[in-house]
């Protein structure tokens, strides 16, 4: 996910690290389960494609900042190590460089580089100018959840961005456990859940879980039309 201000673009999560999934001995190596097979667009870099369909060159990129460590959101570290700050939770590092966190797809290979600039938080933290993170651990020890918060320039308004701290639209509605959590018990993950539609309800935020197949291609449409 892009996200623009006067200073240039925060990127929040890298989606894959594509070479664990392609060549086929990485492949078995990282991803032995035949259950769980990523399935990529049929790019080189899906994450240099998205940037380039849109206009922004991966220098116009000023941080990155990460909802947690599993491969399938800091996968791309590799593209941005050594280029800029990548904000993360203190607690999620430590996690991840823990021996247990590989059997949770979080691949030490992804983000054990001396080149990335890491800026860890211990709690809640501004970004960027409009872009707070929160912290919502469960899903992992230190996963962080967004709030974006648009300028009057384009309007104004913006979005709490839970990532994984709810998967599903049925998450937020019905105040569900999600369904893969670490250290904590499933009332945990509903807890925070709470905290974050206070948190939307309070600054009239939209609230957008993390892997919901209806609601992200209903706001890529909504944000086409308001931005494109």
């Amino acid at each position: 996910m892009l996200v623009g201000d006067s200073e240039g673009w925060i990127l929040l999560d890298t989606g894959f690290n594509t070479a664990l999934v392609r060549d086929v001995a990485l492949r078995r190596r990282f991803y032995p389960d035949a259950d769980y097979v990523p399935i990529l667009p049929d790019e080189d870099e899906p994450l240099l494609s998205a940037l380039d369909r849109v206009g922004v060159a991966l220098d116009d990129v000023r941080a990155v900042a990460l909802s947690h460590l599993h491969a399938d959101h800091a996968g791309g570290l590799k593209h941005v190590a050594g280029r800029v700050p990548v904000h993360l939770q203190r607690r999620e590092l430590e996690f991840g460089l823990s021996p247990r966190a590989e059997a949770d797809t979080a691949f030490r290979v992804d983000f054990d580089d001396p080149r990335i600039d890491w800026r860890l938080a211990e709690g809640d933290a501004q970004v960027a100018s409009g872009v707070t993170a929160v912290a919502t651990p469960g899903h992992t020890p230190g996963h962080q959840s967004f709030v974006v918060e648009l300028s009057d320039r384009v309007g104004g308004g913006g979005y709490v961005f839970a990532f994984d701290a709810a998967d599903l639209r049925d998450n937020i509605e019905r105040e569900l456990a999600i369904g893969s959590f670490v250290d904590v018990t499933p009332e945990d993950t509903v807890t925070q859940i709470r905290r974050l539609k206070a948190i939307a309800a309070e600054r009239g935020f939209a609230l957008v879980p993390g892997h919901d197949p209806v609601v992200w291609p209903q706001l890529s449409r909504e944000l086409g039309a308001r931005f494109g």
